[in-house]
C-alpha cells in the first residue's frame, strides 16, 4: 500500500478518535445521499475463468451495455452489446448468459410485484448473429435459459411456457394456473418471502425435463390492502397470506418431458399431511432430481432423490433438530453425485460432505464458530471456498480447505467483514472489505493464497468528506448479561466528558439468526446515530439471546417464547447501562424496526422502569398476524403454542406503558400488515394510555420514496429530542454500582 495511502487512513483512523472536527451531520446529508459509498456493479464471472462482466449504464445516453473485462489487468476487453445498437429497447436493466454465453437474456421494462418477484419484457440477444428477438408479448416471469441454450422456460398468469428460440413456436406446459388459486412453477407470496426464492421450476442437464412446484391456494385466507394512490377513489390489493395456524398452499412435485410433452406429478414413499418444498434441484445426472420435503414445524427437512426415468424416490439424508432445521441454497453435486451440504448439527453450522446414497464421507470443517457462507467448490484443486467467524463473531473472513477437511488456509488478512465474489474457475477473488473505520474497499485477490493483485475501487473520497465531520469511534465490546457475554457497540458524543451524564438512546433488531453488532462499515442508521451523538446522545446496541453467529444453541434458545428472552436481555442491559457514570438512567430510550419494533414496544412495556421513551417503525404486535412460514418455525402454531403467542405480545401489554410511544407504519406494508399497528392503537386506546403514531400511505415494508425518510427519520429525531433530550447533558452524579464491561 503506498505511504499517501496510510497516512490518510492513519489521519482518518486519528478523526474517529479524537472527533476534533466541527462540521456536523444533518438529516439532509443522510438522506439526500452525502455519505454514499460506492459500490461495483454486479459482475458475471465469464465461462473462461479469466473474465468477467459488467452492466453500465450512461446517464448521458441513457443506454446501458454490457461490458468484459479482464481478471488480472481488470482492463475492458470488449463490449458484448449496447443497447444505443438496438431499434427494439433503448436500454436494460439485467442480463443472463446461456450456459455457452452465445445467448444473453436482456430484462426491460420490469415491474416490481412483492420483495424478490418481477414482471418484465425479456428479448434473447445472440452474440454472434447480433440478432434481437422478443422472448413474449406479455410480461413474464423468471425467463431461464435451458442448458443447452436452445429453449427459455418463463411463468406467465400462474402457468409455465416454453419456447424453442430456433424456431420461435412457445408450448404451453400447465392449464390449469388462475389467481389467488392455483401456481405453477412460481412460488406463493410467503415462499418467496420466507424461503427465499420465485423460480420453481428447474431444467435438467440434458435440456429435455423440467422439474416445478405447484402451489393450490385455494384455501389459503386472503388478505386484503387499500391502495390510495391519487385518484378519486381507492383500490385494492388482494393477495393469499397464510398468517399463523392457517392453512397453507398444497404443494405437489411434477415432472415435464419435452419430447412426449406430458406432466406428471412425482410421489415419494413417505406421507407427508402438511409440509413444504422449500428447494428442488436437478443433480449432474439428468435423470436424478432433489428435493427438500420439510415438516410444517421445520425441523424435519429430507433430502430425496427421485429417478425422473421409473418416477422411484429415495430417501437420502434426514435432517433432525429439536427446534427448527434451516433451509439453504448450498447443495451441491460433485462429478460422481455425491455432495456437499452445511449443517448446525453439531451445534454450529458447518460443511459436510456425502456420498451419492447419502452416507457421511467426513466433516469439512469443525470447531466452535460459525460458516457464514459457501461459496463453492473447486473440482481442480478439490478445495472447498467459505466464510467464517472463525476469526471472531463480529468478523468474517474468507477460507479455503480442502474437502477432506485438511490444508485450511485463511485467505484475507484484515479484520473486519470480508466478502468475496470467486471467478468461475476458482483461480481469482474480489474481495469486499470494510470495517466500522474503514470503508468498502474492493480488490482482486489470488484465491490460491489469497494474495493481493489489485487494488480495483476504495472509497477514500468519502474518508475525506468524513474528514470534515464531527464524528465518533463506535466502539465495540461485549456485556456480561443474564448469564451471556453479549456483543455490543456504542457511539458517544465526539465532545464526550466523563463527568457528565448523558441520555442513552438503544438500537436493536434482535430477531433469530440476525446480528447487529459488526465490524463493518456504516449503513445510513450509523450516520443517523453519529447525527444524535453529536446532539448529545450516546447511541448503544447490544445482541441479545436468540441472535446468531454463536452457535445453534444461543441462538435457538427464544424457540417457542419469541419476545420473552430477547427482551429481557434489553432490558437488562440498559439496566446495567444506566449504572454507567456518565449515563443518565433516568432517560434511556430504545427503538426498532419489524422485528425490532416487536421488540421496542415489549421492552418500553415490560421495562416501564428502565425505558422512558421507544419508537416502534412496522411492528409485529402479535405474531398470531404473521405469516406461517416464519413464525411456526419458531413458535409452532397458535393452536399448539397459545401461550407462546399471547405472553410475549405487545398489544397484550400497553397496560403497562408509562413512557413516551411512538408508533409507525406504512399502509402498502405487504409483509408485516398495518393491521399490527391498528389492533395495537385500538389496545392502547381502550387502556386509555396516550400515545403518538405516523402512518405513511402506500408505503412498503421499507417505508421510503422521495422525501419519506427524510420525513421519518426528522420525526423520530424530534421525538427523540422532546423525551430524552430535555436536558444535555446535566452534571455528573456518582453511582455507587458500576457495570463491568470487557473491552
Amino acid at each position: 500500500m503506498k505511504f499517501t495511502k496510510l497516512l490518510l487512513l492513519f489521519c482518518i483512523f486519528a478523526t474517529f478518535l479524537t472527533s476534533a472536527q466541527n462540521k456536523e451531520i444533518t438529516l439532509e446529508d443522510i438522506w439526500t445521499g452525502a455519505f454514499r459509498t460506492e459500490g461495483m456493479d454486479a459482475l458475471h464471472s465469464m465461462k473462461n475463468g479469466q473474465q468477467y462482466s459488467v452492466l453500465n449504464f450512461d446517464r448521458t445516453s441513457g443506454t446501458t451495455s454490457i461490458d468484459v473485462y479482464d481478471y488480472k489487468t481488470l482492463k475492458k476487453v470488449k463490449t458484448l452489446v449496447n443497447s444505443n445498437q438496438l431499434e427494439a429497447i433503448p436500454n436494460f436493466s439485467d442480463y443472463t448468459f446461456s450456459e455457452d454465453e452465445s445467448n444473453i437474456l436482456l430484462a426491460t421494462d420490469v415491474t416490481r410485484i412483492f420483495r424478490r418477484s418481477s414482471l418484465g419484457t425479456y428479448y434473447v440477444y445472440n452474440t454472434k448473429t447480433k440478432d434481437l428477438s422478443l422472448v413474449a408479448e406479455e410480461q413474464i416471469q423468471e425467463p431461464t435459459f435451458s442448458p443447452d441454450g436452445t429453449k427459455i422456460a418463463y411463468g406467465y398468469k400462474n402457468n409455465l411456457f416454453v419456447k424453442d428460440l430456433s424456431s420461435g413456436t412457445t408450448t404451453q406446459i400447465t392449464f390449469d394456473g388462475e389467481k389467488n388459486k392455483i401456481i405453477n412453477g412460481i412460488t406463493d407470496w410467503v415462499y418467496e418471502e420466507e424461503f427465499g426464492f420465485v423460480r420453481a421450476f428447474e431444467w435438467n442437464a440434458a435440456s429435455d425435463k423440467i422439474a416445478f412446484i405447484r402451489f393450490d391456494e385455494t384455501q389459503v385466507p386472503e388478505f386484503s390492502m387499500d391502495v390510495y394512490g391519487s385518484a378519486l377513489y381507492p383500490t385494492q390489493d388482494v393477495f393469499k397470506y397464510p398468517k399463523a395456524g392457517e392453512a397453507n398452499a398444497l404443494v405437489s412435485l411434477h415432472l415435464y418431458e419435452l419430447k412426449t410433452d406430458t406432466v406428471t406429478e412425482v410421489k415419494v414413499n413417505k406421507d407427508y399431511t402438511d409440509f413444504y418444498i422449500p428447494r428442488i434441484k436437478w443433480t449432474n445426472d439428468p435423470d436424478v432430481l432433489s428435493a427438500h420435503y420439510l415438516n410444517r414445524h421445520q425441523n424435519e427437512l429430507d433430502l430425496w432423490f427421485i429417478d425422473a426415468k421409473n418416477q422411484t424416490a429415495t430417501l437420502v439424508l434426514e435432517e433432525r433438530d429439536v427446534a427448527y432445521v434451516d433451509v439453504t441454497d448450498n447443495l451441491t453435486f460433485l462429478k460422481d453425485n455425491s455432495f456437499i451440504w452445511t449443517s448446525e448439527k453439531d451445534g454450529y453450522n458447518h460443511i459436510y460432505h456425502y456420498s451419492k446414497e447419502g452416507d457421511l464421507i467426513n466433516q469439512v470443517t469443525k470447531g466452535n464458530w460459525e460458516v457464514t457462507s459457501y461459496y463453492g467448490y473447486d473440482e481442480k484443486s478439490h478445495r472447498i471456498f467459505y466464510q467464517s467467524t472463525e476469526n471472531g463473531s463480529i468478523n468474517r473472513d474468507i477460507y479455503s480447505i480442502k474437502l477432506n477437511g485438511r490444508d485450511k488456509e485463511r485467505l484475507t488478512k484484515s479484520e473486519g467483514t470480508n466478502r468475496a465474489s470467486f471467478s468461475a474457475d476458482f483461480s481469482y477473488f474480489i474481495n469486499t472489505f470494510s470495517n466500522a473505520s474503514t470503508p468498502p474497499e474492493y480488490t482482486l485477490n489470488d484465491a490460491k493464497t489469497g494474495d493481493l493483485i489489485k487494488s480495483i475501487k476504495d472509497n477514500d473520497k468519502l474518508s475525506e468528506t468524513l474528514l470534515d465531520y464531527k464524528t465518533s469511534k463506535k466502539e465495540f465490546s461485549t456485556i456480561h448479561v443474564n448469564g451471556n457475554d453479549l456483543n455490543m457497540w456504542m457511539i458517544k458524543p465526539a465532545d464526550f466528558d466523563a463527568s457528565k451524564e448523558y441520555p442513552l438512546f438503544m438500537y436493536q433488531y434482535s430477531g433469530p439468526g440476525s446480528q447487529s453488532v459488526s465490524n463493518t462499515w456504516n449503513s445510513a442508521n450509523d450516520y443517523w446515530y453519529q447525527y444524535l451523538a453529536q446532539k448529545g446522545y450516546i447511541v448503544a446496541c447490544v445482541d441479545g439471546r436468540g441472535t446468531g453467529y454463536k452457535g445453534a444453541d444461543f441462538k435457538k434458545v427464544t424457540q417457542k417464547e419469541l419476545g420473552k428472552y430477547e427482551v429481557e436481555d434489553q432490558i437488562e442491559a440498559a439496566r446495567q447501562l444506566g449504572k454507567l457514570p456518565y449515563i443518565d438512567a433516568s432517560r434511556i430510550g430504545i427503538w426498532g424496526w419489524s422485528y425490532g419494533g416487536f421488540m421496542s414496544s415489549n421492552a418500553l412495556f415490560k421495562g416501564n422502569d428502565v425505558f422512558k421513551m421507544a419508537i416502534a417503525v412496522a411492528p409485529v404486535t402479535s405474531w398470531r398476524f404473521y405469516d406461517s412460514v416464519y413464525t411456526e418455525r419458531y413458535m409452532t402454531t397458535p393452536q399448539e403454542n397459545p401461550s407462546g403467542y399471547d405472553d410475549n405480545s405487545p398489544i397484550n401489554h400497553v397496560d403497562k406503558l408509562k413512557g413516551d410511544f411512538l408508533l409507525i407504519h406504512g399502509t402498502a406494508d405487504d409483509n408485516v400488515h398495518v393491521q399490527n399497528t391498528m389492533r395495537m392503537v385500538e389496545a392502547l386506546v381502550q387502556a386509555n394510555k396516550q400515545f403518538e403514531w405516523m402512518i405513511y400511505p402506500d408505503k412498503n415494508h421499507g417505508i421510503y420514496g422521495g422525501n419519506t425518510r427524510l420525513h421519518l427519520y426528522t420525526k423520530m429525531s424530534d421525538f427523540i429530542d422532546r423525551t430524552l433530550g430535555d436536558k444535555i447533558p446535566e452534571a455528573s452524579k456518582n453511582h455507587e454500582e458500576k457495570v463491568k464491561i470487557k473491552g
